[in-house]
């Protein structure tokens, strides 16, 4: 229940994006539904492995260098999913950044444990 919860918030967070940012495009809702599913599986499956192969230009950077990876990754995704359209790169950069504050927020708020457990 709580996977499900998560995917509805990360639509919703997608949603939000074009309202929020004109570069950014999603055309329904089953689009954003779709496209946060593909942005969770693509942040699980093939974002570790980026961070593992570019460790040494993210220490380098201070850890900034992630930022860049999920820019690409946000970027990415949306070439893949028609309909979800990100105008460029510096829009995903920035896309990216505003998707895990809402995402953060929407699920700091949603899915607070009662019981104080993480």
């Amino acid at each position: 229940m709580r996977l499900l919860l998560t995917w509805l918030i990360n639509a919703a967070a997608l949603m939000a994006l074009p309202y929020l940012m004109h570069s950014v495009q999603i055309t329904n809702l089953s689009t954003a539904f779709v496209a946060a599913l593909v942005l969770g599986l693509v942040n699980t499956l093939i974002r570790p492995v980026l961070v593992v192969l570019t460790l040494p230009v993210t220490l380098v950077s201070m850890g900034l260098f992630i930022l860049v990876i999920n820019a690409l990754l946000f970027w990415l995704v949306a070439h893949w999913i028609e309909g979800f359209e990100v105008a460029g790169f510096w829009s995903a950069f920035l896309a990216a950044i505003l998707y895990s504050i809402i995402s953060w927020a929407l699920s700091t708020l949603l899915l607070s444990d009662k019981d104080g457990n993480s």
